[in-house]
């Protein structure tokens, strides 16, 4: 194996074996997932998607993230996701790594607020809390128990109310 917490970027060539690893991570249903709105159509930010590479496994770790606006104000996030970890390589801290090193780099790039869909056990790890019922909506069904997010600039989420859409999708 590889040393697996090397940051690489994720690129083109890499969709099937990242197809492959969220299948086997999140099953086949995955895509039918409200925060998969949130992606068709958008395009993950390429200087926020990385991948831990193994030898023997060939992609180790993923994460990606997505553009943003919330709101009639059109306040700027990220979704944070997916984020997998190959099942041969769980508990290694690969996930809280790429987590880490990717969220210090958005916030380098002047992003403000992290959102996303998930087990909060496993995020709070690194700050994420949960959104306070009824501030955010989605385009679908969650859980208001797994919508989480992490202001990298303080007040951010504060400053957020109402629908979150795709940025692309988002109209003044």
């Amino acid at each position: 194996m590889t040393d697996p917490l090397v940051l690489s970027p994720l690129t083109a060539a890499d969709q099937p074996a990242v197809d492959q690893l969220l299948d086997q991570a999140f099953g086949l249903n995955r895509r039918t997932k409200t925060s998969y709105r949130l992606r068709e159509g958008n395009s993950a930010v390429a200087e926020l998607s990385f991948a831990v590479r193994d030898d023997d496994v060939g992609l180790a770790g993923i994460i990606s993230y997505w553009p943003l606006k919330i709101g009639a104000a059109g306040t700027n996030a990220l979704l944070l996701g997916p984020l997998a970890v190959h099942s041969q390589r769980q508990n290694r801290g690969i996930g809280k790594m790429l987590m880490l090193q990717s969220l210090q780099l958005a916030k380098s790039y002047g992003h403000a607020l992290v959102i996303l869909v998930g087990d909060a056990p496993y995020y709070e790890r690194v700050g994420f809390s949960q959104i306070p019922v009824g501030q955010l909506q989605l385009p679908g069904p969650f859980d208001p128990k797994r919508f989480l997010a992490l202001e990298l600039t303080v007040n951010s989420l504060q400053a957020a109310k109402g629908m979150v859409l795709p940025a692309h999708r988002w109209r003044a």
